[in-house]
C-alpha cells in the first residue's frame, strides 16, 4: 500500500509538472530553478518534455489505482530517471553550482524506480 501512495504522489507531482509545461511554457521556464541557466527559452523542446512529464505522472497515477499496471510504471520511469541521470552528470562536468536542482530531481526519480521495479515473483 505504501508504494502505491508514493505511485500517487509522485504521479501528482509528474502531472502537475507536465501539465504547466504544455499550458505556460515559457512561465513554466522562468520559474524553474536553473531553467533559464541552461539558455534560452525553447517552447518546443519545453512542450516535448511536458508530455514525457504527463507520461511519466499519468503511468504512476495509473499504478496507484490499479496496481497491476505497475509495469506501465517501471516504463515511464524510463524517462524521468534518464532525466534525472542528465542532470546528475552535471556534477560530474563541475557544475556544483547546480547540486541542489541535480538531487531534487533524481531523488523522487530514484524512488519511482524503487517502487515500480519488479520484486522477486511479479512479472
Amino acid at each position: 500500500m505504501l508504494f502505491r501512495i508514493i505511485a500517487g504522489l509522485l504521479g501528482v507531482f509528474y502531472t502537475a509538472n507536465g501539465f504547466h509545461m504544455l499550458t505556460a511554457p515559457e512561465a513554466w521556464f522562468m520559474a524553474t530553478p536553473g531553467a533559464a541557466a541552461t539558455g534560452p527559452f525553447n517552447p518546443h523542446f519545453v512542450m516535448d518534455v511536458g508530455f514525457a512529464f504527463l507520461a511519466g505522472g499519468l503511468a504512476f497515477l495509473a499504478f496507484a489505482w490499479r496496481p497491476n499496471l505497475k509495469l506501465i510504471a517501471l516504463g515511464a520511469s524510463g524517462f524521468i530517471v534518464f532525466h534525472a541521470l542528465f542532470h546528475l552528470s552535471d556534477l560530474f562536468q563541475g557544475h556544483m553550482d547546480r547540486a541542489a536542482v541535480a538531487v531534487a530531481i533524481a531523488v523522487p526519480a530514484f524512488l519511482g524506480l524503487v517502487i515500480t521495479w519488479p520484486r522477486k515473483g511479479e512479472v
